[in-house]
């Protein structure tokens, strides 16, 4: 499985965003930061943005990339072992 880095901003505020957190647990997850989530999966970038851009305003940002070898950074242990596996 592919790991992908998910991040977004939603910038309209009052809105429902419950079914974009539900989309991307639907995925293995890890969530080691306020809106960045880290996701494996064997679809591709692509799929993942068209998964969850129905769920978010068109005023909203959404990123997603596949995360390589080379990382670094602080986080807890349990997201390091998400990363690593």
């Amino acid at each position: 499985m592919t790991k992908y880095i998910v991040t977004y901003d939603l910038n309209k505020l009052g809105q429902d965003y419950s079914g974009l957190i539900s989309a991307i647990k639907a995925y293995p997850y890890s969530y080691p930061m306020k809106s960045a989530w880290f996701i494996k999966t064997n679809k591709a970038a692509r799929e993942i943005n068209e998964d969850l851009r129905r769920f978010i305003d068109v005023n909203d940002c959404l990123f997603i990339s596949e995360i390589s070898g080379n990382k670094g950074g602080w986080l807890g242990q349990k997201d390091w072992d998400f990363l690593n596996s």
